[in-house]
Formats: structure tokens, C-alpha cells, sequence
């Protein structure tokens, strides 16, 4: 009996030793490429993503009219916001022929484009105050422009 004992003892022993032998360690490897998984996974998981995607972004097509008015209230405003720059650094611009070209802010002046009021206050001369009211809602915002030229 004691070589059975002994025999199933080492027995234990040779399938436990040879168990740790071959167990390793677990490693968590990310399946998303932002957390250091594969990249080859990210075209995968995108189109999961958008398959259980609900919304889809709402399509209006402008009219003609519409899209000519906001190109045209872009280029207003691209031209007062590089005329209050001028004004602001002293620059001043001049034609072909050398004569100085009139600012159309030569005095405060007022301007209404769509729900927006702008009042530019020029007439300060350490500052330039643009006043933008909201026409909806009535919010004022108020930026000063300090001159440097």
C-alpha cells in the first residue's frame, strides 16, 4: 500500500509539475486600433458602428436665391472684418494711382444682415467697439478692438 501511495504521490506531483510547465500568463490584447489594438480591426468596427447608427443628417436643398444671398452676406462681412483689421493697424490702402482708398468707416456706421445687427464705433480713437445685436433674441455682444497704428 505504501507503493501505491507513493506511486499516485509522485504521479500528483509529475502532472502538476508538468501543468505549470505549460500554463502562461493571460495578456489582454485590445480589439479597438485607438487602444493599441490591430489597425486592421478599425475598418471592422466602423462599419459595425454605422450599421447601428439610427440618425442620418437631414438634407435641405437651397435655392438659388438663398445660396446667392449667404455668398454675398459672406463677402460683406469678409470685407468689413478686413476693413475694422485695417483700421485697427493703421494701414491704410491706396489705389493705382497713389490716392488714399475712403474706408466705408469713416464714421460709426450701421449694418443689418439677416437676423443680425452690427454697429461699428469708430469714432473712438483709441478703439474700435462693434456691437452685434441679435434681432430674435436680443443678445448683445460687444467687442473691442484696441487701434495700434
Amino acid at each position: 500500500m505504501k507503493k501505491t501511495i507513493k506511486k499516485g504521490l509522485l504521479a500528483t506531483v509529475a502532472v502538476l509539475c508538468s501543468a505549470t510547465i505549460f500554463a502562461t500568463e493571460l495578456v489582454y490584447t485590445p480589439i479597438n486600433p485607438s487602444f493599441g489594438g490591430n489597425p486592421l480591426n478599425g475598418s471592422f468596427l466602423l462599419s459595425k458602428a454605422n450599421s447601428q447608427n439610427a440618425h442620418s443628417a437631414s438634407f435641405n436643398e437651397r435655392s438659388y436665391d438663398e445660396r446667392l444671398q449667404e455668398s454675398l452676406e459672406r463677402a460683406y462681412i469678409n470685407r468689413i472684418v478686413r476693413e475694422i483689421t485695417d483700421l485697427a493697424f493703421g494701414e491704410q490702402e491706396f489705389d493705382e494711382n497713389g490716392n488714399p482708398i475712403q474706408s466705408i468707416f469713416d464714421q460709426d456706421s450701421l449694418f443689418v444682415s439677416g437676423d443680425f445687427q452690427v454697429e461699428l464705433i469708430t469714432s473712438n480713437p483709441d478703439s474700435i467697439i462693434v456691437n452685434i445685436t441679435n434681432l430674435v433674441t436680443g443678445e448683445v455682444t460687444v467687442v473691442e478692438i484696441p487701434r495700434f497704428g
